[in-house]
């Protein structure tokens, strides 16, 4: 080796290592690779689009309005709801179909669209090829209501007794043909041999307000959007849909005690995006939502109203979905439900 070569290297060999540096450079390389995959992708940096596809004031706003205000709390940008109403809710789900899947707009859906495809014979949308499925972010039972007033019975017994000895006497409101409220009507008089006249609305809300105004005699609800109404005496609550009494109301009797085992009817509510999504954008909106849906103000509303938070995201939201379709679609066939 040449001297001058050997000279370098010893110098080299006693320069003073920086420990602080190389510590430095050793903790950011190891933060790099423990972040998530949108560590990059900085979201929301603006406000975000939430398209509710109902009017105000009905089952979808009672969730989407406390979801975004603890969004708006926790991330300090707004979740702007954009309430699109009308056609059973495949208005605005054909209208959050269109939207650029940059982040900035989503979806609120709820049961309604896995019906939707049974009923409609032509959708500007499709609910599988056209969005993906971010999270349910609610669950609450579907509850007979009626106003006491136009129907004063004491409970279902009786409720029951005076549908099946006045066949097309009562009618009953829903957010539009082909909606849960809609087809938990059909299911209901199926499985009880009764008539009750369909009277379909433009939303869950402006049917709920003309209930408890007397202009329709009762309502297959979701327990949501009824529970002020029914704690405040303004309807009725006669049954509960499913297996056991709701926590909110312990006093309502379920389905299944009242010899309706079948009768198994429950409104969720579940956020979407745009096909086309990135996934670390999708993976932080979905933590985002996680989190609002998870702070003691929104459990204390979701208690209040009879829902739970289900938290199924991804591969488990998209399956639900999948099997809410097959099961829609069979009792559509099943009652003969159409579009009035």
């Amino acid at each position: 080796m040449e001297t001058s070569t050997v000279n370098e290297l010893t110098n080299l060999s006693h320069q003073p290592i920086h420990r602080r540096s190389l510590l430095q450079a050793a903790a950011a390389g190891a933060a790099s690779l423990a972040l998530p995959a949108w560590s990059d992708a900085i979201w929301p940096t603006k406000p975000v689009t939430l398209v509710v596809p109902f009017p105000a004031g009905g089952g979808t706003d009672a969730f989407a309005r406390p979801l975004s205000a603890q969004f708006a709390r926790l991330t300090e940008k707004q979740l702007v709801i954009d309430n699109k109403g009308g056609a059973g809710g495949t208005l605005g789900a054909a209208v959050a179909s269109r939207a650029a899947p940059d982040g900035y707009t989503l979806f609120m859906g709820a049961v309604h669209h896995t019906i939707a495809p049974s009923m409609y014979p032509k959708l500007e949308y499709d609910l599988e090829r056209d969005f993906v499925p971010l999270i349910k972010v609610a669950s609450v039972p579907q509850v007979l209501v009626v106003n006491p007033k136009k129907v004063p019975v004491a409970n279902f017994a009786e409720f029951l007794a005076f549908v099946r000895k006045n066949p097309d006497k009562l009618n009953y409101g829903s957010a539009g043909s082909g909606t849960s409220h809609h087809l938990a009507g059909e299911l209901f008089k199926l499985q009880t041999s009764t008539q009750i006249t369909h009277i379909p609305y433009k939303g869950a809300g402006p049917a709920l307000q003309d209930l408890i105004a007397g202009n329709i005699d009762m309502m297959f609800d979701g327990l949501g959007s009824s529970a002020a109404h029914i704690k405040g005496g303004r309807i009725k609550a006669l049954m509960i849909s499913g297996a056991k009494r709701n926590p909110a109301f312990p006093d309502v009797p379920c389905s299944t005690e009242l010899g309706l085992p079948e009768y198994t009817v429950s409104t969720w509510y579940g956020i979407w995006a745009p096909k086309g999504m990135p996934a670390d954008l999708q993976a932080r909106a979905v933590e985002e939502i996680r989190r609002a849906c998870q702070s003691e103000e929104a459990k204390t509303t979701w208690a209040n109203q009879g829902a739970e938070f289900p938290n199924l995201t991804g591969a488990q939201f998209d399956g639900f979905i999948k099997a809410e379709l097959a099961k829609w679609s069979k009792v559509v066939k099943a009652s003969g439900a159409k579009l009035d």
